[in-house]
């Protein structure tokens, strides 16, 4: 994993901020991997970013779906910073363990030799050879999930990002990052929330897998109070929302 992890090539200063001086959310998620047929990040990320920019009209929402690879996504996640200089970063995966929204604390310097969805495999087991242990993640952990249960949402702090492409890319995004004061993090959320017969639809509401932790409307709303959370802004009006056609 050591040449696919490499930092961003443009340094903090050389990145340029928004011209228009607002500051800039990274919304990522991720796309199909062996056994995950569909991702329930390819969903929710675009809703997100989209519903987003209407309840912050101060902030830049800019998002993208990164390829579940060993290789790309590192790369495309450097290609983001450099583009965007984000302020604030935030990375979406699923779980088969999740109890709710999942807020990692830290990334972990190990990878795990499976394939991704490409049939590929890292390169070593470690995400950066000679890299530190372990990365703390910088966002607000705690009071995220004090938020989101004074919400009724279910959430957890997890100290395990596991060692597939989600923890990388924890892990890389916060070693580019270092020493920079954006804020960067990653949330997982149930894989059930995509269960087949459970997708989007231009013309209802989302449904939900029978024991899901979270309804879609949910996953919105709390990635949402995320958001605020992180940006430290009041819980944005929810008043009703559908996630379905997004109407606010």
């Amino acid at each position: 994993m050591q040449k696919q992890m490499r930092n961003s090539s443009q340094s903090a200063h050389e990145r340029q901020p928004p011209a228009d001086g607002r500051t800039t959310v990274l919304l990522t998620g991720f796309g199909p991997f062996p056994s995950v047929p569909v991702n329930a990040t390819m969903m929710l990320v675009p809703r997100l970013a989209q519903t987003a920019s209407r309840l912050f009209p101060s902030t830049r929402f800019v998002h993208d779906i990164l390829a579940t690879e060993w290789e790309t996504a590192p790369k495309r996640v450097d290609q983001l910073l450099a583009l965007h200089s984000p302020d604030l970063i935030l990375h979406f995966g699923v779980s088969s363990r999740a109890r709710g929204f999942e807020i990692e604390t830290r990334g972990r310097n190990a990878c795990v030799n499976a394939q991704d969805a490409s049939g590929a495999c890292p390169d070593d087991t470690f995400v950066s050879a000679g890299g530190q242990d372990l990365h703390p993640s910088r966002i607000p952990v705690a009071e995220i999930v004090r938020r989101l249960r004074r919400k009724g949402i279910a959430a957890y702090q997890s100290w395990n990002a596991g060692t597939y492409l989600c923890n990388a890319t924890l892990y890389h995004v916060l070693t580019s990052t270092q020493g920079q004061t954006s804020q960067a993090g990653f949330v997982h959320i149930p894989t059930l929330l995509a269960a087949p017969g459970r997708l989007p639809s231009s013309h209802m509401p989302l449904r939900t897998s029978p024991g899901c932790p979270l309804t879609w409307q949910e996953a919105l709303q709390g990635s949402l109070e995320i958001i605020a959370t992180c940006l430290d802004k009041p819980s944005p009006a929810m008043q009703n929302a559908r996630i379905g056609s997004l109407k606010l």
